[in-house]
């Protein structure tokens, strides 16, 4: 028994020493053979690992570039396609509409309200210039940008390899170069502006009226930089989508907040009142603004016609209001159709 307990913590002795030896070696040759690959002539592991000349290390591409099938770094020189350039379109146009919203939800003197509008205008125009004039080429009005794929390019932060399964490559890099910096320099830019003239319009011309809108552009505009950072690749894909379905229920919530909830009452209060038509209008836009993200507009002989449908929400809210109830929407209104 002794024996056999002996033999034991001889083989045991044998067995750690042995795998102490082994991990001793594999510490000593731990980039081998995985990071041997990293700085020749083969591809890179990931998908966005490249390199900058033969035999460098790979990693991240400088700004502005972008691996080839040979994980070479490869200079982005396209123009941004119609569908990138409404997608920057509609990332600047939800600024200024929230702007509107919420200027016209809380300035009240007519004065103060055509007084903020033109402001909150010039302030995103300018900031969109000033973006478009610092992009590269920097001074021209032009963009160069990076083609966008597929929907992982705008995720390069969860596709650093770890090949070996302890060492990771960090090639986290903007693919799809400039959408995703050049949205969040306009939002910087929207908010500075709005600091610069806003308050100084409030306080000099209008006797502190808005600012509870000024307040409102303080929240909105970094919930919108951080909803960019987050969210910016689902909003590339989905913008079309959200633009038609958006614009739709806020045009029944606007129809539905009206006192008079009749067929004529509605027409001529839609056509005759600046408010309300000019609201119409404005959804109208947005609606067909959509319906050309969706279809890209590459059979136009096909798709031009299909903007005649763009009223079609509003004419059909109307000449169904007697079988609706607006105030399950609204039930702070008095008036209700129950009973009716």
């Amino acid at each position: 028994m002794a024996q056999l307990l002996q033999l034991g913590i001889y083989v045991l002795v044998v067995i750690v020493i042995v795998q102490w030896q082994m991990v001793n070696a594999s510490q000593g040759s731990s980039k081998y053979p995985f990071i041997k690959g990293y700085t020749g002539n083969d591809t890179c592991p990931g998908r966005y690992c490249g390199r900058i000349e033969e035999g460098a290390m790979c990693g991240a591409c400088p700004r502005g570039y972008a691996p080839d099938a040979a994980s070479m770094c490869r200079r982005c020189n396209s123009n941004p396609s119609f569908y990138d350039w409404l997608y920057l379109g509609f990332m600047a146009l939800v600024p200024l509409v929230l702007h509107w919203a919420f200027i016209d939800l809380f300035c009240r003197p007519k004065r103060c309200l055509y007084l903020f509008d033109l402001s909150a205008f010039i302030e995103t125009v300018l900031s969109a210039w000033l973006t478009l004039f610092l992009s590269d080429p920097a001074g021209k009005m032009s963009v160069r940008s990076c083609s966008v794929e597929q929907f992982s390019d705008w995720y390069t932060l969860f596709f650093n390899p770890t090949p070996d399964y302890y060492h990771t490559i960090y090639c986290t890099q903007e693919i799809v170069f400039p959408l995703y910096t050049m949205v969040l320099i306009y939002y910087t830019l929207c908010l500075f502006f709005m600091m610069v003239f806003r308050p100084l319009l409030s306080y000099k011309l209008a006797d502190c009226q808005g600012s509870k809108a000024i307040y409102s552009a303080l929240y909105f505009l970094p919930i919108l930089i951080l909803i960019h950072a987050v969210l910016g690749g689902i909003i590339y894909y989905a913008f079309p989508y959200i633009i038609v379905v958006v614009s739709v229920i806020t045009s029944a919530c606007h129809l539905a907040m009206e006192e008079e909830q009749k067929i004529r009452e509605l027409l001529k209060h839609s056509l005759t009142n600046v408010r309300s038509l000019t609201i119409l209008l404005g959804h109208w836009l947005l609606h067909a603004y959509g319906m050309i993200s969706i279809t890209g507009m590459s059979q136009p002989s096909f798709h031009a016609p299909l903007l005649a449908l763009v009223p079609f929400p509003t004419i059909f809210y109307i000449l169904t209001v007697k079988f609706t109830d607006p105030s399950l929407v609204y039930p702070f209104k008095t008036n209700s159709l129950q009973g009716v």
